[in-house]
Parts: C-alpha cells; sequence; structure tokens
C-alpha cells in the first residue's frame, strides 16, 4: 500500500487538534483541502478514522491505533530535523521526559535551575504520571527517558540506573501527636485513617505488600493521585500517611506535622534513571540525561561527606 506521506502528516495535526479547521490553518492549509486529504487516507486504509461533530471531531478505535504510531513518528522526525538545521548550534533541541510526583520534588527540580543556566536554549518537557504509565509512554517511545521510584518492574530492554535512595516515614497532623510517646506496630496503623496513593501506583503495592508482609491488611481510608497531595490533608488532620522525609522536613519543623514511629524497618525507596537501550536518544536529550546522572554522583559525594562529618562530631561528642 503505497500512501502519500504528506497525508499522514495532515493526519497527525488533525488527530492532535481534533478539528479540521485548526488543523488547516497550523499547516497553512484550508479546511475543505484538508478534509478531502482525509477522506483519501480513511479510502486507503478502508477504515474511518473520524467521527465527525457538533463540536468538531473525535478519533475512531482505528484513528487512535493510528495516531499513536503516527504521533512517534512525527516527533522523532520533527528532531531530527531540527538537530540537522541547527547543527552550527549544538546546545538546542527538545527533551521529552517523564517522571513521578516524588522523583520531580526530590530530584529534578533541584537540577532543572543548573541545567537550564548552562542550557537555555534547549526545550524540556516534563510528563507528570504515576510509575507504570510513564514506563508504558516509554516503551511507545514517547519519551526520552523518564525518573521513576521504585518499586516497579523493568522490561529487559529498558536501562535502570539508580540515581538516589530515599526514606519514608509515617507522620501526622497535630491532632495526632498523642502517637508520637511509643512506636506504632504496623497492626495498630490499622486503628487510624490512612491515606495513601491511589490503587494504579506502585507505591500502593509497595505498602500493600508491606502490611502483608507484617500480617495485616490495610486499604487507604482515602485514595490520592500524587504524593503532592497527601501533605496537605494529613496536615489538616484527615489522617496519616507514609511520606518521603525530605518532604515533610519544612512542616515538620514548623510543627505542623508530627512524626509518628514505627517499631520496623520502612521500605528503603530510590529514584532510578530509566531508557530504552534500542532506541538512540538525540543530542539534547543525551546531554541532559549526562547531567542527571552527574549531579546525582555529586549528590552521592556530598552525602557521604555530610554523613561522615556527623560521624565524626558523634565520636568527639562520646569522648
Amino acid at each position: 500500500m503505497d500512501i502519500n506521506l504528506e497525508y499522514y502528516k495532515i493526519f497527525y495535526y488533525v488527530a492532535k487538534y481534533r478539528n479540521m479547521t485548526k488543523a488547516a490553518a497550523a499547516l497553512g492549509s484550508n479546511q475543505p483541502n484538508v478534509t478531502r486529504i482525509m477522506k483519501l487516507l480513511e479510502s486507503q486504509l478502508n477504515c474511518r478514522l473520524f467521527i465527525r461533530e457538533a463540536r468538531g471531531i473525535s478519533l475512531t478505535r482505528e484513528g487512535e491505533q493510528l495516531f499513536s504510531h503516527v504521533e512517534i513518528a512525527y516527533k522523532h522526525l520533527l528532531s531530527g530535523q531540527e538537530e540537522i538545521c541547527r547543527q552550527d548550534s549544538p546546545q538546542c533541541g527538545t527533551v521529552e521526559i517523564g517522571a513521578t510526583e516524588t522523583a520531580l520534588h526530590l530530584f529534578l527540580l533541584h537540577t532543572l535551575r543548573g541545567f537550564k543556566a548552562a542550557y537555555p536554549e534547549i526545550k524540556i518537557k516534563i510528563h507528570n504520571h504515576t510509575t507504570p504509565e510513564i514506563l508504558k509512554k516509554l516503551i511507545n517511545g514517547r519519551l526520552d527517558f523518564a525518573l521513576l521510584t521504585t518499586p516497579f518492574d523493568p522490561p529487559k530492554t529498558i536501562l535502570n540506573e539508580k540515581i538516589l535512595d530515599f526514606n519514608e516515614i509515617l507522620v501526622g497532623g497535630t491532632q495526632y501527636k498523642e502517637l508520637c510517646k511509643a512506636p506504632l506496630e504496623p497492626q495498630d496503623i490499622k486503628k487510624y485513617p490512612w491515606i495513601g496513593l491511589g490503587r494504579e501506583s506502585a507505591t500502593y503495592e509497595l505498602y500493600r505488600n508491606f502490611f502483608i508482609t507484617h500480617r495485616t491488611d490495610i486499604e487507604p481510608d482515602m485514595e490520592v493521585a500524587t504524593s503532592d497531595l497527601m501533605l496537605p490533608l494529613i496536615e489538616n488532620n484527615l489522617g496519616i500517611g507514609f511520606v518521603p522525609r525530605k518532604l515533610a522536613l519544612p512542616l515538620l519543623r514548623k510543627k505542623k506535622l508530627v512524626q509518628i514511629p514505627v517499631n520496623c524497618r520502612l521500605p528503603i525507596r530510590s529514584i532510578r534513571l530509566v531508557s530504552d537501550k534500542g532506541r538512540g536518544k538525540s543530542l539534547a536529550a543525551d546531554r541532559f540525561y549526562k547531567y542527571l546522572k552527574d549531579e546525582a554522583a555529586k549528590m552521592d559525594i556530598e552525602s557521604a561527606a555530610s554523613a561522615h562529618m556527623q560521624e565524626q562530631e558523634s565520636c568527639i561528642n562520646r569522648q
């Protein structure tokens, strides 16, 4: 089947805007011409791609299927064109990455400022989803790479490199300060409203398995989509929950939260830098990828130095 590739370009814009007139404007064409070409494409593929509606158009199942491939191909072509056209300025380009909420706040935001200062012309698009959703987008070729929060089960085609480890703690609002007096057993947490991430998240599975290991079964009383939403709910005494220690510290210092001790070791988690082994990166994506690894190495050195100083101070105090 020999279909004019220009048809796929026009299809990409129609599917993107869900509107023939807007697509025509983006293409510098006119609506009748775009409509005519889309009818030709449907005829050659022998299927309907669009459903015409009062407010525009929607994609059929076949249209969605085609768009999932055309979108990836078109973006790769644009990236290649951008690199070739800007070979005289290698510090340009666009990078599309995925990041979980925790990875964004514990690592990515810290490094973005320095990278943008060094490479201001590189555009960065961040897709903020759950770990399973980001993995799916990465495998489908929609992302250059991603920063994910463990646990997750990467396919063999995925390169998986550790960025940093982090600890989570159990916290509550000031209403729960009585729980600070003695460590809670995991089974005791069931007595209090528990706020956790939703079932589609890797964090939900992590703590579900954690409680099962300690012979108890707990479901969140309140489920949220991102860890960012947990802290305001916990601060307002709507329940207790596990959050990264670094994110909770500002509210702990302001005495808006209390840390609730738990009489067992909580799972150690980490942020991982993941990419597709079989797919090359653009110059911009490769530069950002290496920058993130370098920043992670610096943070490792700083963390080790800080731990060493604390150990020395502790020894001096004991003397």
